[in-house]
């Protein structure tokens, strides 16, 4: 790949998005149009593309950051282009090099063609120019062949060239017009049509925007259920392009997987089911939930209508019941959460039992405070534990207790505030 190098063109205003954002940095699946460009580049061999802006693109600028470098050949494709496949680029580039050609490009079919360029060949097939939509004339609408948007140029051609274009009756200069200068000088042209006419597919209104969105979506589906993902129904599921799905998995409808979420085998999400950047271990079940920025082990259950806020870690055989939310806690191994509870900056132990109506008021108004109930805890329905507080290991509270102070190992508190109690022996008296 020493002998190639990429160029993103990125520095259109996007006027018909009417949008303060950058065109190319409103998302597809959950990511930025440019990003699906940059992936598919990097899957395709560039780690480093070229990236044209606008000088006035700081955002897009603080978002790709600057790469620049040099090459024989060279790889463009337009920013607003995110269904491109690595493959497509890739044949492009074969293509390329086996003809020994100064222009290589992307053409398609089948597509509606309201924007795009239309290719012109003469009587013998040869292309010999690109004409823009604006530019075209009524004969030249017709044509159904159209530009993809994706150039291969050898570097000593290109830049020779370049220098040549003249402004449209617009004012625009158009790269495209490179074609008729290299036919024109005679040099080497060679296309490459692409197998799905969704490949080409641009982005420059919000109608576009969805329709990509669609064609992504279906891609992302059908890759997950070839590999062993179940999806009840496709047409309610949406999956981010980063997310990573365990096989034999099954996605209930209205399920959303976002981010960088990863899901285990053998798990069971949804429906109404959303995941944000969150790891989920195996044979996992959540039911009519959200979960954000949190860590599920294996064998957990989840729902329904449970929220796991960011920093929520969750060990294995846990169960978070309905009506629970869960905020920058870690909660080990068989805990059991049924319902109407809120744990908030705590760290529960293992198989601890959280009765109804738990709460941790872990904010005094002015800073947070952590929760600590050591394992085989019992806490009675209603507590309310004031943190900073310690629950200690086999300890209990009783219902409706408001717990102030720490509670010793083995010890039951009650009351409010909830002082120690003496516990029941349930060993029944011996006969006389």
């Amino acid at each position: 790949m020493s002998a190639w190098q990429s160029v993103i063109l990125a520095a259109g205003a996007g006027t018909r998005m009417r949008s303060a954002t950058p065109k190319v940095l409103h998302q597809v699946c959950g990511v930025p149009l440019i990003q699906h460009v940059v992936s598919a580049l990097r899957d395709a061999g560039f780690e480093k593309p070229i990236v044209v802006v606008a000088p006035d693109a700081d955002g897009l600028r603080a978002y790709l950051g600057a790469n620049v470098d040099y090459a024989e050949n060279i790889l463009v494709i337009n920013a607003d282009c995110p269904l491109v496949p690595s493959e497509a680029i890739q044949r492009l580039m074969a293509v390329h090099e086996d003809n020994n050609a100064d222009l290589t490009l992307m053409t398609a079919d089948g597509v509606g063609q309201e924007g795009f360029g239309r290719i012109v060949r003469d009587a013998s097939g040869t292309l010999t120019a690109i004409v823009e939509e604006r530019e075209a004339s009524a004969e030249q609408l017709t044509i159904t062949e159209v530009n993809g948007g994706v150039y291969a140029f050898r570097a000593a051609t290109l830049w020779p060239e370049l220098a040549t274009l003249k402004p449209s009756s617009k004012g625009e200069v158009y790269l495209t017009d490179m074609v008729a200068r290299v036919h024109q000088a005679q040099g080497a042209i060679a296309t490459v049509h692409a197998t799905d006419s969704h490949d080409v597919l641009g982005v420059n209104t919000r109608v576009d925007l969805a329709q990509a969105e669609a064609v992504m979506r279906g891609r992302i589906q059908t890759r997950h259920m070839l590999d062993g993902v179940t999806l009840i129904d496709p047409s309610t599921t949406y999956i981010d392009s980063g997310v990573l799905i365990g096989k034999d998995t099954v996605l209930y409808p209205n399920t959303h997987l976002q981010g960088a979420t990863q899901v285990g085998e053998a798990c069971q999400i949804g429906p109404n089911t959303v995941l944000q950047d969150t790891v989920v271990g195996q044979r996992v079940r959540i039911v009519s939930s959200m979960l954000e920025g949190s860590t599920l082990e294996a064998d957990v259950d989840v729902g329904p209508f449970a929220h796991l806020r960011p920093g929520s870690h969750i060990g294995e055989s846990t169960h978070i019941g309905n009506f629970v939310e869960v905020k920058e806690s870690t909660l080990a191994n068989g805990v059991k959460v049924g319902h109407f509870s809120y744990l908030g900056d705590a760290d529960v132990g293992a198989n601890v039992n959280i009765g109804a109506g738990t709460v941790t008021a872990n904010f005094d108004g002015v800073e947070k405070h952590q929760t600590t109930i050591e394992e085989n805890a019992f806490i009675g329905s209603d507590t309310m534990l004031v943190a900073p507080v310690l629950i200690g290991k086999g300890a209990a509270t009783g219902a409706g207790s408001v717990v102030t102070k720490d509670v010793a190992a083995g010890e039951t508190v009650a009351g409010v505030p909830a002082r120690p109690q003496l516990r029941k022996s349930n060993k029944k008296p011996e006969k006389v």
